[in-house]
């Protein structure tokens, strides 16, 4: 018999936590989880699931202006209910917090719905009560950082962005990564007077170039007035409630509301992880080894609380290791090589392995091939919109190092893509595969030129 109240306690029932714990508890062991918020963790209370809603709301404005195009009249000028639209949205939320405490009971997994604070390597207290572990979990995810300007009490997150009473006519966004530009995207989709700032020369740094250049020239087309090189430095609040914005160089814009999405940080802060001896890196991240283990021998962690790739579809894979190699006898390590991502933004963008600026890094020789051209559905309804598909080819093998798109249903397009880039497929075999027709998706299969160096 153990000399501990559970073999396992997960602190933070988010997506990898409750993989982790679910999979676990499936393998014999005696498993605990906390969670001192809903269950499910940023993606599914205050991350990509309701963001991925309302991006779908978004989007109905120009379904309804391109419908005349295709034969239909609607009856009445179409309008929307801000209200409506988070009612739903929280309601939904709710059901998937209920249907992860369910699969958590499901699962033998015991839920404590309190905050958890280690006290030393094997014992936490949970709310009033103290329990101890063999091994511990961390998996308390990230939150958002704001920047320290004056005025910033004026100013919301995207945590905040969700529960917003009303629609503001006026928003700024502020930053240039996933978060920022599917916020912009979604509040001018909505009909909002949307200005972006971003003090870097390009949106979504990391990403191939081409994707970050092309992807602000159609979002630009849709509305958002994007500032690069600007920065807000102070946030003041005028007398009829709506707010100024001092901007980099002096100049002033008045907003009814202004989030920042300028990055994110560890949720390491007063869960007694130094005094329970697990070393953190100056970020305040959990530094681990390739096995998820800490400093501390018998506790771990996954998701973004290590400040790695913080993706919730990451942290899921890093829970299943985790549990497979520690509780059922399946050892493996997480691979981050070729990991495919979306950003929802209007319109989204799909990528997966090496952007062409990383591959010439690395010394490789590549052939670049690329494709722009318009979606079939805007042929008829006029829309100035582009999709753009690129393909990054090692030379010397033929292999398809990387594979990037901005355009409809990039996100479902670039997840099949992904498996033949994760295998190593090479550009011969893609132009041997039969191209589904019509459809954008076939372009990756039909590209036959490089562009010229």
């Amino acid at each position: 018999m153990s000399d501990y109240d559970f073999d396992l306690f997960v602190v933070g029932a988010g997506s990898g936590g409750v993989r982790a714990a679910r999979v676990a508890s499936g393998y014999g062991a005696k498993v605990a989880i906390a969670e001192e918020s809903q269950v499910g963790g940023t993606c599914v209370i205050r991350g990509c699931v309701p963001k991925k809603l309302l991006v779908y709301g978004a989007h109905f404005a120009e379904d309804f202006e391109d419908a005349s195009a295709y034969g239909w009249t609607l009856p009445g000028e179409p309008s929307f209910s801000w209200k409506t639209l988070i009612a739903n949205k929280d309601a939904e939320i709710e059901r998937l917090n209920g249907i992860y405490k369910s699969l958590l009971k499901g699962s033998n997994v015991e839920l404590f719905e309190s905050r958890a604070v280690l006290k030393d390597a094997h014992t936490l207290e949970v709310g009033d009560k103290t329990v101890t572990a063999e091994r511990i979990l961390i998996a308390v995810g990230g939150t958002p950082v704001m920047p320290d300007i004056p005025g910033i009490e004026h100013a919301i997150s995207s945590n905040q962005a969700f529960h917003l009473e009303d629609l503001p006519e006026r928003i700024a966004v502020v930053g240039g990564g996933y978060i920022a530009v599917e916020f912009a995207g979604i509040f001018a989709g909505l009909g909002a007077n949307v200005t972006q700032f971003y003090r870097g020369d390009q949106i979504l740094r990391g990403f191939d170039n081409d994707i970050r250049n092309h992807l602000a020239e159609e979002i630009v087309k849709k509305g958002v007035d994007l500032r690069l090189h600007t920065n807000v430095t102070a946030i003041a609040k005028n007398d009829d409630g709506s707010l100024k914005l001092t901007l980099t160089g002096g100049d002033h814009q008045d907003v009814d509301a202004i989030m920042f999405a300028t990055g994110r940080e560890p949720k390491t802060h007063g869960l007694g992880l130094e005094q329970a001896g697990v070393e953190l890196n100056d970020r305040s991240a959990i530094i681990t080894n390739a096995g998820l283990q800490t400093s501390v021998p018998n506790i771990y962690a996954v998701g973004d609380v290590r400040d790695h790739v913080q993706l919730t579809p990451v942290a899921i894979k890093e829970g299943m290791a985790f549990a497979d190699t520690v509780y059922g006898g399946k050892p493996w390590s997480m691979s981050y090589q070729a990991i495919p991502t979306a950003v929802f933004s209007q319109p989204p963008v799909g990528t997966v392995g090496l952007s062409e600026e990383e591959a010439r890094a690395k010394g490789l020789d590549v052939a670049i091939y690329k494709s722009t051209f318009k979606p079939m559905r805007h042929t008829l309804s006029g829309r100035d919109e582009k999709t753009l598909m690129k393909l990054i080819v090692d030379k010397t093998t033929d292999v398809v190092l990387g594979a990037h798109m901005v355009g409809p249903d990039a996100a479902e397009i670039i997840q099949g893509i992904g498996i033949a880039v994760r295998m190593g497929a090479t550009k011969a075999q893609f132009d041997q595969t039969v191209a589904v027709h019509p459809s954008a998706a076939e372009e990756f299969v039909t590209m036959r030129f490089p562009v010229s160096d």
